[in-house]
């Protein structure tokens, strides 16, 4: 079999299972009665949900992403954010922490050979729940402004000076009561470099996702996203370098009632690169990216 139809036919499985498990679910929308209701801010996988908690309650967070995969060579590169979440008003979420990163490169085009673990920065974000789900209004949306500062560089471990500002738009829709979900996140990511070379780079990144999570079970939720991204050499938007789109699954799992994980998996499936005839983007994305993200609320 091509393996383009294979491709093909591993998705149309999947998407096959998942659609005979949500009509299941349809069919048995009324037990969801008896289920509490679930925050939806860590249901879809890469995609954030619009829920904020409960006002009040503190969370302790450990959330990995890693990036694997590069046109050739070897390239592993993790980042995980260690933060304290909190939240004081029932319409505002406040979080911050440090960040750590590794990275194992060898013999990739562009990049040194490297394999380091370091503390490479800190982070902050606040969140706005500007539209609340009610019982006549299944849409919720949250704004969310995250300033980030890094001493080492994402993607090739270098030693910088790197100052991104990320704000998201974070929209999700209750299609059955309880049971099953849509997300919707836009993305405007700017970011300033400065090189131990004394080096300026300024990029921006654009994206969009979209998402549809099932509860299976009152703690367990699996699910499917899809990612369109753009990067561009300035602020502007004027110096379009490239974009992909990523597909892949996602699974959260609720342990007790305090203690959840999250993870997630996306395949590069489409990309371009500016005046590159190769048909994924592995200049400024990687192949594939998985997340994964442990908390306890207290």
């Amino acid at each position: 079999m091509p393996a383009g139809n294979a491709f093909g036919w591993r998705y149309a499985v999947v998407s096959g299972v998942f659609a005979f498990l949500c009509l299941g679910g349809l069919a048995r929308a009324d037990d969801s009665d008896t289920w509490r209701d679930i925050e939806t801010k860590y249901i879809f996988g890469f995609t954030t949900g619009s829920g904020i908690g409960i006002e009040g309650e503190k969370e302790f967070t450990t959330d990995t992403i890693g990036r694997f995969g590069k046109r050739d060579g070897r390239y592993t590169a993790t980042e995980t954010k260690y933060e304290f979440e909190f939240t004081p008003s029932q319409f505002v979420q406040i979080e911050f922490g440090a960040l750590g990163s590794t990275h194992d490169i060898g013999t990739v085009a562009d990049l040194d050979d490297r394999r380091q673990l370091a503390f490479s920065g800190g982070f902050g974000e606040f969140r706005y729940l500007a539209l609340e789900r009610t019982s006549n209004n299944p849409l919720s949306v949250t704004l969310a402004f995250e300033p980030t500062v890094r001493l080492i560089d994402e993607t090739s471990g270098e030693r910088v000076h790197n100052y991104e500002f990320e704000t998201t738009l974070n929209a999700d829709l209750e299609l059955v009561r309880k049971r099953l979900f849509a997300g919707f996140n836009l993305l405007y990511e700017p970011e300033y470099t400065h090189t131990l070379l004394d080096e300026t780079i300024r990029e921006t990144k654009l994206g969009a996702s979209a998402a549809l999570s099932f509860r299976i079970t009152p703690n367990v939720v699996i699910g499917g996203e899809v990612w369109y991204l753009r990067h561009y050499d300035d602020f502007a938007l004027s110096a379009f370098t490239g974009d992909t789109v990523m597909l892949g699954p996602t699974l959260y799992v609720r342990f007790t009632p305090k203690m959840f994980m999250t993870a997630a998996w996306s395949t590069q499936i489409w990309g371009r690169e500016v005046g590159a005839p190769f048909s994924l983007n592995l200049a400024e994305f990687q192949r594939n990216r998985a997340k994964l993200k442990f908390a306890v609320e207290f």
